[in-house]
């Protein structure tokens, strides 16, 4: 049997006049598109057009929910309480939907972002308030998230689908743990590298981590975030080298 994987990216992350990565290419190489929400990035002219291009490709759509945060990216920790987490989840979900309405296609499954899928991989509370979003709003709704994380833990618990993920263009530590971006090796940007990696990942199960040891790391989506440097040539270069591998590109998520 053929062995398959999705591919995924973070897109509609532009602001007004701040414009963020090449959502438009990268959407010619990904399968699925984790579509920021207005949260952490995202105007509502750019989320709207990012669903638009991402139904004409044929790019399945997920909500990547993230903590109030525009200023810090969602790359800062809040202490929010779970009752206010997840009516935020609910309300980035609704936005999202909406746009995805009237361009044709929908919400398909759910990503947190930056600062809110760390914690959610180890706090508990959080990992539950976010879980209770998405059980409240479409039970069908998979939730993409960290192999053995707490937030993939409590999704299961609560009957939902779980899709574990893997990150092509970042570094891991001998847990199995992203590095922290204030840390380094916690980017990875070499096309090449990153695209051997992700073979491995795909093939083998594993990935090496900035200790040098080796991980067991298994996946059904790998990220590729679009706005690491080179992003696009990182992405191609993934896919490319998936193909010769004999791997093939297929949503977790239905069209």
């Amino acid at each position: 049997m053929t062995p398959v994987i999705d591919l995924n990216a973070d897109l509609g992350e532009s602001f007004g006049a701040w414009v963020l990565g090449d959502d438009d290419a990268m959407l010619e190489v990904v399968t699925s598109a984790n579509v920021a929400c207005g949260f952490h990035a995202g105007d509502a002219t750019t989320l709207r057009r990012t669903v638009a291009r991402a139904a004409e490709r044929g790019v399945v759509v997920g909500a990547q929910v993230g903590y109030r945060d525009l200023a810090g990216f969602g790359r800062r920790r809040i202490d929010v309480a779970p009752e206010d987490l997840t009516a935020d989840v609910l309300y980035q979900l609704g936005a999202l939907e909406a746009m995805c309405r009237v361009t044709g296609t929908r919400v398909r499954y759910v990503k947190p972002h930056g600062a809110l899928y760390t914690t959610a991989a180890v706090d508990e509370a959080q990992a539950a308030a976010v879980v209770a979003a998405v059980a409240a709003y479409d039970r069908s709704l998979p939730v993409l998230g960290l192999p053995g994380s707490a937030l993939l833990a409590a999704a299961a618990a609560e009957g939902l689908p779980t899709v574990a993920e893997a990150f092509a263009d970042r570094g891991y530590d001998a847990d199995g743990r992203l590095v922290s971006r204030r840390e380094p090796g916690a980017l990875v940007t070499d096309p090449a590298e990153v695209a051997d990696r992700v073979v491995r990942m795909v093939r083998e199960r594993r990935v090496t981590a900035v200790d040098g040891t080796d991980v067991t790391i298994a996946a059904d989506s790998v990220c590729v975030h679009g706005d690491t440097p080179g992003a696009v040539a990182v992405a191609t270069a993934v896919r490319d080298a998936l193909a010769h591998a004999g791997v093939g590109l297929r949503p977790f998520a239905g069209p």
